[in-house]
C-alpha cells in the first residue's frame, strides 16, 4: 500500500537541524511533518556533544542536559596545558536527552513527528523542482508532498543528492568514541590530545558528563589520513595515552560513531521549495568539527523563513534565500578564516605541536574559547594583539587574518 500525506513543511532528519526548523515553522502556525528514520529521536548517537554555555542558555536547553565545563586542558606528545576559567563557558551535552527535549519542543508546537520513515528519492513537478519525498515505512512505501523541504539529513544530505544538487563530501571528519564509566575524573576538564600517536590528522579527546562517565574518543581527516578512529582509540585506551592514564578502570557503556562534512561552507542551501541545514548544508567549524549550535540556531532561522514564504505562496529560491542571507553573514568569514588555522594544524609534527601549545597557553580563557569556537571577529583579533605582543600568537593571528 502506498500511503501519501500533504504538509504544508516537510522536514527530513530528526537531528537538532530538523526539530529546530520544525519547532520554529509549526509555532508559526503551518503544518509540518519531521520524518526520522530510525525508532526514535537519537537512538543512534553519532556526536561528541560538545557545545557553548552561550549557546545552551540562547536555546533555553535545560540544565540537566549537559555537564558544564570551565578548565580546557591540552596534551600533545612533550607538552601539557590547561587554561583555567573561574566560570563555565562550554559543555558537553547529553546528546540522546537534548535532542529528545529539541523533537519534543516541536511536538508541542504541533509538529507531527513520523518515526521509521528512510527518505530515499524526491517528488518533482513538470519544471523539476521538488515537490515532496518518498520512502519506506513499515507499512510499506510512503510519499510526503508539501510546498518546501527542509533537507536535514545530515551528513548523508540524503535530499540535495537525490536532486543532483550536491555529490559527497570529499573532506570529511570520522570520529568514534566510547561513551564509559571512570574510577577518576576531573568533571569541570575536557582534554584534547594531539599528536601523531594520537591522530594523524585530527584529535583525541576526553569529554566528561557528570557522575564519572566520560566521552573518550579520536577523530581523523580524511583524506588527509587513512587511519581507522575505531582501531585507533583501541590502541590509545589499551596504551593508556598520556590523560588516559589518570582515569583508571575505564568501562565501556556505549561506542558512537560518526562522521561530520569538512568541506567548509562549498554549498548552496537554498533552491526552489527546498533548503538544507546543519551537517547537510556543511555547517560545521572545522576547528574541534562541532555544530550543534549552528544546527539548532540555522534550523530556527530555516524554519521561520520557510513558514513565511509559504504563507505569501511563494516558495522559490528568491523568497527562501533570506535564510541563506542570514547564515553566510553571521559565520562564513569565521569559518573561512578556522579553515585555514586547521590546514595548518593538520600538518603539524609532533615537535611542532609541541611548540603550539606554548602559544595556546599564552591566552586568557575567554580568548582560548573564541579561539576554538572559531569566533574570529576583528574586535576579537585587536584585543589578542594588544594583550599577546608575543610573535609566536601574532603569526597565528595573521594567518587567521589570510595574510
Amino acid at each position: 500500500m502506498n500511503a501519501k500525506y500533504n504538509y504544508d513543511l516537510v522536514i527530513v532528519g530528526g537531528g537538532p537541524a530538523g526539530s529546530s526548523a520544525a519547532y520554529a515553522a509549526a509555532k508559526s502556525g503551518i503544518k509540518v511533518a519531521l520524518l526520522e528514520k530510525e525508532n526514535s529521536i537519537a537512538e543512534t548517537v553519532r556526536t561528541s556533544g560538545v557545545t557553548w554555555i552561550q549557546s545552551i542558555k540562547e536555546f533555553g536547553i535545560p540544565d540537566d542536559c549537559y555537564n558544564p565545563i570551565r578548565n580546557f586542558s591540552f596534551c600533545s606528545p612533550n607538552n601539557e596545558v590547561t587554561i583555567n576559567d573561574s566560570i563555565a563557558r562550554a559543555a558537553v551535552l547529553d546528546v540522546r536527552k537534548t535532542y529528545r527535549w529539541l523533537a519534543e519542543q516541536a511536538k508541542k508546537e504541533g509538529t507531527e513527528i513520523f518515526l521509521k520513515v528512510n527518505i530515499n528519492d524526491v517528488i518533482k513537478n513538470d519544471q523539476g523542482d521538488i515537490v515532496g519525498v518518498s520512502g519506506t515505512s513499515p507499512e510499506g512505501k510512503v510519499d510526503f508532498y508539501s510546498k518546501v523541504v527542509i533537507d536535514a539529513s545530515g551528513f548523508p544530505s540524503i535530499v540535495c543528492k537525490s536532486m543532483g544538487f550536491a555529490t559527497q563530501w570529499e573532506r570529511f571528519g570520522a570520529g568514534a568514541e566510547y561513551e564509559a564509566k571512570v574510577e577518576n575524573v576531573d568533571s569541570d576538564t575536557w582534554w584534547l590530545m594531539v599528536g601523531q600517536e594520537y591522530s594523524p590528522a585530527g584529535y583525541a579527546w576526553i569529554f566528561p558528563l557528570g557522575n564519572n562517565v566520560v566521552r573518550v574518543g579520536v577523530g581523523v581527516g580524511k583524506p588527509e589520513s587513512n587511519v581507522d578512529p575505531t582501531q585507533r582509540l583501541k590502541e590509545i585506551i589499551e596504551k593508556k595515552l598520556g590523560p588516559i592514564k589518570k582515569l583508571g578502570d575505564i568501562t565501556p557503556i556505549e561506542f558512537h560513531y560518526g562522521l561530520i562534512p569538512n568541506d567548509g561552507l562549498s554549498r548552496k542551501t537554498v533552491f526552489n521549495n527546498l533548503m538544507l541545514v546543519g551537517d547537510s548544508a556543511g555547517q560545521a567549524n572545522p576547528l574541534v568539527l562541532e555544530g550543534i549550535r549552528y544546527a539548532i540556531r540555522f534550523g530556527r532561522i530555516a524554519g521561520k523563513v520557510a513558514s513565511k514564504a509559504i504563507k505569501n505562496n511563494n516558495t522559490d529560491e528568491k523568497s527562501l534565500y533570506p535564510y541563506e542571507d542570514y547564515w553566510r553573514k553571521e559565520i562564513e568569514s569565521k569559518i573561512n578564516s578556522a579553515g585555514k588555522v586547521q590546514n595548518r594544524w593538520i600538518g603539524l609534527s609532533d615537535k611542532e605541536w609541541d611548540k603550539e601549545l606554548d602559544i595556546i597557553k599564552e591566552l586568557k580563557p575567554e580568548e582560548f574559547l573564541d579561539f576554538i569556537k572559531a569566533d574570529f571577529g576583528l574586535s576579537n583579533m585587536l584585543k589578542l594583539a594588544t594583550h599577546h605582543p608575543k610573535l609566536a600568537v601574532r603569526q597565528l593571528f595573521n594567518l587567521v587574518k589570510g595574510k
